[in-house]
């Protein structure tokens, strides 16, 4: 299994939804494990941790974007 797509796929998807998003942020694991369907226990942490680190990245790729606005960048 590619973990490195794994974890895109599975990031977008709960980024892409809010009501996920919260189920994500009080169960990780638990969500991980129902969107992936059939993946080794061994390989969820890393999988939730992957997603977390994704999204934060995400977020502060946007605001980066907003602040450039700020000082005349595009």
């Amino acid at each position: 299994m590619d973990i490195k797509a794994k974890i895109g796929e599975l990031a977008a998807k709960i980024s892409g939804d809010e009501s996920m998003k919260e189920k994500f942020e009080k169960d990780p694991a638990g969500t991980v494990k129902a969107l992936a369907g059939n993946i080794p226990p061994e390989q969820i942490q890393p999988i939730v941790d992957g997603i977390k680190t994704k999204i934060s990245l995400d977020k502060l790729g946007g605001i980066g974007s907003g602040i450039g606005g700020l000082f005349g960048k595009k």
